[in-house]
């Protein structure tokens, strides 16, 4: 049988992603460990400088220290994500804005903003792979993901012959923040790729940008359909 299009109004859902707050999407979805309440982290640990009870059902957090009783709900903002056409795109250039206008550093697409110092985004895969103090990004949010060869034979975009190599262990379990570029540099030393051949990644059919972190693949590209996310490996053309 042919997979048909579930359609819902938004309507419906919004009384189960809306910050009772700020009446707005979850943004950085965080929940009250002694209610299971969730509101926007801004909303909610704000209201906990004045109060130590809940806002929603009174409940009492902890009496001197309530913020230790906070938890990220990655799981539902990853929901809201991908409910809410545009919602993440949307947050993604309000930070940028919001960092813009106070002279910190950032990095859209490679380039350098004016007036701002070149600064890499996340941290490279490399890193957290090898180096000794790798357990600095321990608690960052974590993407399982497979790096898989793509079907087409690479003979489909050159003339001559290329075997294009397979990762005998293509399971990762890396950084949210790690991009797409550090992939792909990853991909050339363990693959011993030749570097005058251009690597393409794609994930849901659409080839990917290097500045993209994990996270924005998963939320943009990858569909609903559990983990490990599967990420594609293939030559585009070669490099002159």
């Amino acid at each position: 049988m042919m997979e048909e299009d579930l359609k819902i109004k938004i309507q419906l859902i919004n009384p189960h992603i809306v910050c009772s707050m700020c009446a707005g999407y979850f943004i950085d979805a965080t929940t009250i460990t002694e209610c299971l309440h969730t509101f926007c982290k801004s909303c909610i640990v704000k209201h906990l400088q004045s109060s130590k009870n809940c806002p929603q059902c009174g409940v009492k957090v902890h009496e001197t220290q309530p913020l230790l009783h906070l938890r990220p709900d990655r799981t539902l903002q990853d929901v809201v994500y991908k409910l809410v056409p545009h919602l993440f795109e949307s947050e993604e250039k309000r930070k940028e804005e919001f960092y813009n206008s106070r002279g910190f550093e950032t990095q859209k697409k490679g380039q350098v903003l004016a007036g701002v110092i070149e600064k890499k985004s996340g941290p490279k895969l490399s890193c957290i792979l090898s180096i000794p103090n790798a357990h600095q990004f321990k608690f960052d949010e974590k993407i399982c993901l497979c790096l898989e060869r793509y079907s087409m034979h690479p003979q489909h975009f050159f003339s001559h012959s290329f075997t294009l190599p397979k990762l005998e262990k293509k399971f990762l379990r890396c950084s949210a923040r790690v991009c797409v570029a550090d992939l792909k540099q990853h991909l050339y030393e363990r693959l011993h790729f030749p570097s005058h051949f251009n690597l393409l990644l794609m994930c849901g059919a659409e080839e990917l940008q290097d500045d993209m972190s994990l996270k924005q693949v998963y939320l943009m590209n990858w569909s609903p359909r559990g983990t490990p996310m599967f990420i594609f490996y293939t030559v585009s053309s070669a490099v002159s």
